[in-house]
């Protein structure tokens, strides 16, 4: 199984806020829109119970930009999950243009669970591993 068919997908809009004074998308919103794939992914497949007990911090972003982004551009954010350990989940994220489908940027991102009271790192289980990682682990 590969990211073609284990990608979660959401349409994001380019909006006047994201634009930089170059007239094209901030490298910050694309940042931001991964993170927004990321909880839209978590949020569509995980459990509620899950949702309620575990929220995620960031350990590691990497970006790389390939095109630009402009005012009126339609945006799909197409992320999986590749290797999963107990306590790390590496994320992948492609950013296309909604018209053409052409690579716009692409992320990948480590992530870490943390108990959503204590705010500490928290094991998550082989259960929720195998329901989001394709290389699982």
């Amino acid at each position: 199984m590969g990211p073609a068919t284990q990608a979660f997908e959401i349409v994001l809009p380019v909006e006047p806020a994201d634009l930089d004074q170059l007239g094209h998308v901030n490298n910050v919103t694309y940042l931001r829109w991964v993170q927004e794939a990321a909880v839209a992914h978590w949020t569509a497949v995980a459990p509620v119970a899950d949702q309620a007990k575990i929220k995620w911090i960031v350990l590691r972003h990497e970006i790389d930009y390939r095109q630009p982004a402009f005012l009126g551009d339609g945006i799909i954010a197409r992320t999986w999950v590749g290797s999963a350990s107990r306590v790390r989940f590496e994320r992948f994220t492609e950013l296309l243009r909604a018209g053409d489908r052409t690579l716009l940027a692409k992320a990948r991102t480590m992530w870490c669970p943390i108990d959503a009271e204590r705010h500490r790192p928290v094991a998550v289980s082989a259960e929720v591993r195998a329901r989001f990682s394709v290389g699982g682990a």
